[in-house]
C-alpha cells in the first residue's frame, strides 16, 4: 500500500509514522509512506500555499492550486483522496477496517491535511473522495489527524502486527470495549489478579472476558450497545 500524506507541516507524519509498527510495516514491505510539502507546489517567491478568504474573516485558507498541483502529480487509476477535515465522517474501527481493506489490494491514498481555517471549496467539490474526521474537536493541524488516520488503517492489514488475531479483540474490534488485563506479578501491594486467570480453564477464561468487556462498555460506553427491547 502505497500512502502520500500532503501537509505544511510534513515533519510530524514523517517523525511519527518512522516509529514502532508503522516502521515495521514499511520494513516488510507492507506499506510505503511519503510525506509531502505542498509549498513545493507552489510557484511565488514566497511559497505561499494559503491566502486571506473571500469575504472576510479570520484566518487563512489553503490555496487551490498548488493542492491540485500536488494530487495531479500523485494520482494514479487506483488513488482516493482524503481530507482530513471537521466536516467529514466521524472516523471509527468500521471505517479503519474499510480502509484497511483497500491496503490489502495494494490501493493508494493521498492523504490531504487541513489547516488554519481549511481548504478552498473546490478543492472538497472536485478533488476529494473522502472526507474523514477523527472527532469533535479541534486539533492545530490536520497531520495529527492523518496520522491516527493512518496509523488506525495500517495495523489492521494482515502482517503488520506481531500476531495477526491480535486485533481482532482489540476495543470496537467486536462492538465492545476490550476486557481487562493482567501480567506477572500475580500480586502486588496486595492487589491480586481475578483467580479464574490462574485456572486454565480456556473456556471458561472466555466467557469471563466476555462478560468483563460487556460490563465494561455499558458502564463506560452505552452507547455502543444495541438498544434494550422493551
Amino acid at each position: 500500500m502505497q500512502i502520500d500524506i500532503l501537509s505544511l507541516f510534513p515533519s510530524i507524519a514523517t517523525a511519527t509514522l518512522g516509529e514502532s509498527m508503522m516502521k515495521r510495516a514499511q520494513e516488510k514491505g507492507i506499506v510505503t509512506f511519503k510525506s509531502h510539502d505542498l509549498r513545493d507546489w507552489t510557484h511565488d517567491r514566497y511559497r505561499r500555499a494559503d491566502d486571506a478568504p473571500y469575504g472576510g474573516g479570520q484566518g487563512m485558507v489553503m490555496k487551490c492550486e498548488p493542492i491540485f498541483e500536488a494530487v495531479e502529480s500523485l494520482r494514479t487509476p487506483e488513488t482516493r483522496v482524503v481530507f482530513m477535515g471537521p466536516c467529514g465522517r466521524r472516523f471509527d474501527q468500521r471505517i479503519a477496517q474499510e480502509y484497511s481493506t483497500l491496503g490489502q489490494k495494494g490501493g493508494h491514498l493521498i492523504i490531504l491535511c487541513g489547516h488554519y481555517e481549511g481548504v478552498d471549496q473546490r478543492v472538497l467539490d472536485h478533488l476529494v473522495d473522502d472526507e474523514i474526521s477523527v472527532g469533535d474537536y479541534v486539533l492545530t493541524n490536520g497531520v495529527i489527524a492523518a496520522v491516527v488516520f493512518v496509523d488506525a488503517i495500517v495495523r489492521l492489514i494482515p502482517g503488520v502486527l506481531g500476531d495477526d488475531d491480535s486485533a481482532t479483540d482489540d476495543s470496537f474490534a467486536t462492538g465492545l470495549l476490550e476486557f481487562p488485563h493482567y501480567t506477572r506479578p500475580p500480586e502486588y501491594r496486595g492487589w491480586k489478579i481475578p483467580d479464574i486467570l490462574l485456572s486454565g480453564n480456556h473456556a471458561h477464561i472466555e466467557r469471563w472476558r466476555r462478560e468483563q468487556a460487556l460490563e465494561r462498555t455499558r458502564q463506560r460506553r452505552p452507547d455502543l450497545l444495541p438498544p434494550e427491547k422493551s
